[in-house]
């Protein structure tokens, strides 16, 4: 069985990687399709928010993932400053702009949805602020890894900001908790059960495995793509390095 450790050889992660993708890539397809169909077709209207309530069937996939990216980024962090895991820093780096669309998705369709049941696309409610700040830190770790041209710095750089940011995650989680917001409190994963109706709750459920398996998908590629930028990248440097070593051997003494 692979470990953690066999995922260290970039050679085998992109052969292991190369092997998942088309099973998930069909996964995911079928999953969102279902989902999409019991979510539009099936599920029935709310008896207080009517056909709106649909939008609710992205709008929560959305906002899980876009915690759970920044999670993974956060494991990524500890891997890159402690573990000294070699593709650590590729899968933080390959994250953060799925993690930042999906922060995006959760934050549009939020508008969208509220503005019909809170007479308002936006309020400066705790969840939905913190929200916003986890989407600017996204931003600004995307923008630190392009400020940086070594990989190795700004991997050990991105890793600590991404940790001091993970404090707002059990911030978004709780802030219906902690406050009072007109964001309505978990429905889904709470200690009492879920609070939907399952006629409602199977599509939700279908469709978040299915943005799952995209978003993880999404990942993969990503970070297949990183790994051949880099490789690329070494070759070009020691290709340069080889012939600046022939020109100057050429030049007469």
């Amino acid at each position: 069985m692979a470990s953690l450790i066999d995922f260290a050889n970039p050679t085998r992660f992109m052969r292991l990687s190369g092997a998942l993708l088309p099973w998930m890539t069909g996964a995911a397809t079928l999953m969102l399709a279902l989902g999409f169909y019991l979510a539009w077709f099936v599920a029935p209207a709310d008896y207080q928010q009517g056909e709106t309530i649909r939008i609710m069937f992205v709008h929560v996939p959305a906002a899980w993932l876009a915690l759970m990216f920044y999670t993974m980024m956060a494991v990524s962090g500890l891997g890159t400053l402690v573990w000294r895991h070699p593709l650590a820093d590729v899968a933080q780096k390959a994250a953060a702009p799925i993690g930042a669309c999906f922060a995006l998705i959760c934050l549009l369709t939020g508008a969208f949805w509220g503005k019909p049941m809170w007479g308002t696309y936006w309020v400066w409610d705790a969840r939905l602020t913190s929200v916003l700040v986890l989407f600017l830190i996204y931003l600004g770790i995307i923008a630190l890894w392009r400020a940086l041209d070594d990989s190795a710095r700004a991997g050990r750089a991105v890793a600590i900001l991404t940790l001091v940011g993970f404090v707002n995650v059990p911030i978004i989680k709780f802030s219906v908790d902690w406050w009072n917001t007109l964001h309505q409190p978990a429905s889904v994963f709470r200690s009492g059960g879920p609070t939907i109706h399952p006629s409602m709750l199977w599509p939700l459920l279908i469709l978040a495995l299915g943005f799952t398996l995209l978003g993880l998908g999404l990942h993969l590629v990503a970070m297949r793509a990183e790994i051949m930028r880099r490789r690329v990248r070494t070759l070009t440097i020691l290709e340069a390095e080889r012939l600046d070593r022939l020109a100057a051997q050429a030049v007469p003494a």
